[in-house]
């Protein structure tokens, strides 16, 4: 096991977890713990609900982990937010009393006309057809750095390349983007 110094990566974090050691699920817990609360708090949750919806991320995050569902180790930073969101949408209907079914609507239209909705659906599926185009490094790169926003030492080390080079695989990534998205929005 790495000590504090040398910080496993996701995916040996996840395995290591899937095998049960616990000491590996207090280092996921290191490392991803603040992400979630500033998540949290960003929220709008108070500090005690922000705690509360961190605490039950890790349960989610170490249960799931352990009976095997995370499919890509190399995703579990993806993994933890989606389950900390999960944990925040349920924390919010209990706390607001609503009905799912309301709740749900006002996630997806967010107080949008009928238009605007369209509209952003339309931009979502054009985005998801350009990163289909992207060469996977790309479409990885962009993940790591702008979704899943891991430090340029992780993203370099995932890609298997120099932290050096991260600058030019970002601008060639944007720029190949940007190009099939005029292509597709035009074409």
């Amino acid at each position: 096991m790495a000590t504090s110094a040398t910080p496993l990566a996701d995916s040996q974090l996840a395995n290591s977890i899937a095998q049960g050691n616990r000491t590996a699920e207090g280092a996921l817990y290191e490392k991803y713990s603040n992400r979630i609360l500033y998540l949290a708090l960003s929220e709008r949750c108070s500090r005690d609900e922000a705690e509360d919806v961190r605490a039950e991320t890790f349960l989610r995050v170490i249960q799931s982990l352990r009976d095997g569902k995370l499919q890509k180790p190399d995703s579990l930073a993806s993994f933890i937010v989606g389950i900390a969101l999960n944990v925040l949408r349920e924390h919010r209907r209990q706390r607001s009393g609503t009905d799912a079914l309301t709740e749900r609507q006002n996630e997806i239209d967010g107080g949008q006309s009928p238009e605007e909705t369209i509209v952003d659906k339309e931009e979502a599926r054009l985005i998801i057809a350009c990163a289909a185009q992207l060469k996977s490094r790309d479409r990885d790169f962009l993940r790591m750095y702008f979704y899943e926003e891991l430090p340029k030492a992780e993203i370099a080390r995932a890609l298997g390349i120099k932290e050096e080079r991260l600058r030019l695989i970002k601008s060639r990534a944007l720029k190949r983007f940007q190009q099939i998205y005029a292509r597709l929005r035009n074409g």
